[in-house]
């Protein structure tokens, strides 16, 4: 072929990256590993293989863990919690230093492990992997160093356990034990059964920088051994990145503090003033980076109906070009699917779309002779409902459905259960910028898609989970309040005052126009269950009754609740000035509601309630405007906003030692950052409701951002966590409670924020108010936004 043949084709010839080091490294460990437990290598008796995707080729034997090998890692992350934790800043950041320096020193070998192991282009193990993981350690030494001086008050959580996924082996290991060490943990990880190796290798520097035996175990192991760390007691804090379906399962096991990184099906909404060819090339890097198996890839590519036919046509020209081959030939595009079920899974998911009346397009390149491969895929004519649409295939394969107007834009990309990442793609940065603030996904990208950085906060909303990893964000993941760790236990069963006695619907008494009613949509609204309770003194004298709330009643307040979305879009200003306007009416009720509290709680605690119910309402209206988000500088040319977001809804069931100031002690902070609320009152007086909702008409607050239910805490608390048009719920009253409320809010995934059976002593503004519930109200959405020509 002559040289101007060869500039007319382009064609690459192969050139492999040399796997010698990387095998040399398998052969020095006679190609079977144990578990790290301990700073020491545990044989294990069952073993299974790990293989190389893009040949089927042994690459090791690896450790099957057990309960016993589980509960030993345990005890040794434990036993080095304590001299960890008694370690000075600056000695745990240059641990930290260390490993991102003998990251460094292996970058080659752990580009080429990543890439045996699970079959992604080395090009991506190269360039983009391992550089972040060395980034993350040099990011979280600096937070060891900072961590005393910039986030007083917090301690460490304790034994973290740690799940990672096979399609970032080693970035996902960085991105959990970093921030565990830094602030004080001691970690027990599980790699993914299919990519263990870099794990492994991780496991060697530990050793090679002298790391105390302890502070880092891995257990190797399939699902079996995933169950056992989650359910394991010595456990504090579980973190999991993985499949939404195991991330509800984790979530159903375990009452512990708990962090999920889950699915995605993150939409790809490119407008009619795009630079076309860039969105060409940021699709590329959106759905066959890593083969599609990305869980914020850009799997729905929403694209304007004006330009539907010209970007598909670019497209396909663009994936004729893609070269899918042997993973360490630096001059592939894609390489092997992980392994033969996810393989299997893309070929059925794929079927069932053409089933579903999409049409299915491929570029016609063969591949390769043996090995997991899968060719870069285009749905065209897919319907929002159908399956490839909904569900997330986590291959190389491309959804595309059109919109027309803005709007509509929105609602095709919110119209799925994840809420991970999105990539918006205009000229136009006010569009842009409106798109980014209106889609529900924790990473919204502008003008391009897949940036990471230690830096930058990422995680999801609604089904992709909560919780945040990377920045300072990540690190509260793995922080607790001071306070908390000494606070007393709180008892369980009866509240502190006599209370509200809960009869049955055949002992009640019917609601009657006297009675207190509820209090939904801004209204007093009759209990739908027709029937009221006594609710009675210290000294056992009745005081009046109230309305039995039911599982009506909370969907009624639901549905009011949302119907205030636009306290959402209110100003932090204006959401102050009502807030202001509470306690200005509340000064001039003070002895009014001081008596009407007394007869439960004695004169003394109702008159120090009131007031302190006055200076929290103060205090919420000030960080109403004050408690906002952050502006990230990445190694890249891009700005991050990491704005604060609400939730939604909050269900709030509230404690019954503090009536009035355990309520506004909750719901302030969640109306303060423009969340809805429905609200149980204190069981033990909550006829507080017919002294609160006045105040609420005549402070400007619009209606259904509080409604108030009362009645059963245990059985409303249930209703709201089991609600799926329910964003949060957040359980403080009898702790006996607690698992089963976390428990029935699996559905939706929803967050859960209880005092884990601690006594909050809602008197103290250090354990009653602040940040601690302004961060459960939020989350945080990173836009990424580039800059330059």
């Amino acid at each position: 072929m002559s040289i101007l043949e060869k500039m007319e084709t382009l064609e690459y010839g192969p050139s492999l990256e040399d796997s010698k080091e990387a095998l040399a490294w398998l052969d020095r460990h006679a190609r079977r590993f144990g578990h790290f437990i301990a700073g020491r290598w545990h044989e294990s008796g069952e073993v299974f293989e790990t293989t190389d995707p893009s040949t089927g080729e042994t690459l090791a034997a690896i450790a099957q863990g057990s309960a016993e090998d589980v509960d030993a890692a345990v005890r040794a992350a434990r036993a080095a919690l304590a001299p960890w934790q008694a370690l000075t800043p600056h000695a745990r950041a240059r641990y930290l230093y260390a490993m991102a320096r003998q990251v460094q020193k292996h970058a080659r070998r752990l580009a080429v492990l990543e890439t045996l192991d699970n079959g992604k282009p080395i090009r991506e193990s190269r360039d983009i992997d391992i550089p972040l993981v060395a980034r993350h350690f040099y990011h979280h030494a600096g937070w060891a160093q900072l961590l005393p001086r910039e986030l007083p008050g917090y301690a460490p959580v304790g034994v973290a356990g740690q799940i990672i996924p096979w399609h970032f082996p080693l970035l996902m290991l960085a991105w959990k034990i970093a921030p565990a060490l830094a602030c004080g943990n001691t970690a027990v990880l599980k790699p993914a059964e299919f990519t263990p190796l870099t794990a492994l290798a991780f496991a060697e520097i530990c050793q090679e920088i002298a790391l105390p035996p302890g502070v880092v175990n891995i257990v190797t192991g399939d699902g079996r051994t995933g169950e056992a760390l989650t359910a394991h007691p010595g456990i504090d804090k579980l973190a999991f990145t993985g499949s939404t379906e195991v991330g509800r399962a984790i979530r159903n096991a375990t009452t512990k503090k708990l962090s999920l990184e889950l699915g995605g099906k993150s939409p790809f909404i490119v407008f009619d003033d795009a630079d076309l060819d860039s969105a060409v090339e940021g699709v590329v890097d959106g759905i066959w980076f890593n083969q599609g198996q990305v869980c914020c890839a850009g799997s729905r590519l929403l694209v304007q109906e004006s330009i539907l036919e010209t970007l598909t046509a670019k497209l396909r020209a663009r994936m004729q070009t893609l070269r899918l081959g042997a993973p360490l030939d630096k001059a592939i595009d894609m390489g092997a699917i992980v392994a033969p079920v996810q393989l299997e899974r893309i070929q059925r998911l794929v079927a069932q779309g053409v089933e579903e009346g999409a049409t299915c397009w491929q570029p016609t390149n063969p591949l390769p002779a043996r090995g997991l491969y899968y060719p870069p895929t285009l749905l065209t004519g897919v319907h929002p409902a159908s399956t490839v649409a909904q569900q997330e295939i986590f291959g190389p394969v491309l959804s595309v459905l059109s919109f027309r107007t803005l709007h509509e834009a929105v609602e095709l990309a919110n119209n799925t259960v994840y809420g991970l990442a999105a990539s918006v793609w205009s000229e136009n940065i006010n569009v842009a910028l409106d798109v980014a603030s209106r889609v529900k996904a924790g990473v919204v990208w502008i003008n391009g898609t897949n940036f990471f950085d230690a830096v930058c906060g990422f995680g999801g909303y609604r089904e992709s989970g909560y919780g945040r990893e990377g920045g300072r964000e990540g690190l509260y993941e793995y922080l607790q309040p001071s306070w908390l760790q000494n606070a007393p236990a709180l008892p369980s069963g009866a509240s502190p005052h006599s209370g509200a006695a809960f009869p049955g619907p055949e002992q009640g008494t019917p609601a009657i126009d006297s009675t207190i009613k509820q209090y939904i949509g801004g209204k007093q609204a009759r209990p739908d269950s027709g029937y009221s309770f006594p609710v009675y003194a210290a000294d056992g004298s009745l005081l009046g009754e109230a309305p039995l709330g039911s599982r009506k009643d909370i969907r009624n307040a639901v549905e009011a609740a949302h119907k205030a979305a636009g306290w959402a879009r209110t100003s932090a200003h204006n959401r102050a000035q009502v807030l202001y306007y509470l306690a200005e009416n509340m000064t001039h009720r003070e002895a009014e509601i001081a008596a009407a509290l007394a007869p439960v709680v004695g004169e003394a605690q109702a008159a120090r309630e009131v007031a302190l119910s006055i200076e929290r309402i103060f205090a919420y209206a000030a960080w109403a405007d004050k408690f906002d988000g952050a502006v990230h500088q990445p190694p890249m040319r891009n700005v991050t906003l990491a704005m604060h977001e609400p939730l939604g809804v909050l269900g709030i069931v509230c404690p019954s030692e503090a009536p009035l100031l355990g309520l506004l002690s909750l719901v302030l902070p969640a109306i303060a950052m423009g969340n809805r609320v429905v609200a149980v009152p204190s069981q033990s007086y909550p006829l507080i409701m017919g002294v609160l909702y006045p105040l609420f008409d005549t402070s400007d607050l619009p209606a259904g951002v509080i409604n108030l239910v009362a009645g059963p805490p245990r059985d409303l608390g249930k209703t709201l966590a089991g609600h799926d048009d329910v964003s949060a719920i957040w359980y403080f009253a009898d702790p006996a409670e607690c698992e089963t409320i976390r428990r029935a809010s699996t559905g939706n995934l929803k967050q859960v924020f209880t005092h884990d059976g601690h006594a909050i002593d809602w008197f103290h503004a250090q354990q009653g108010e602040g940040e601690w519930y302004l961060r459960h109200a939020t989350q945080i959405k990173n836009i990424w936004v580039p800059y330059g020509e």
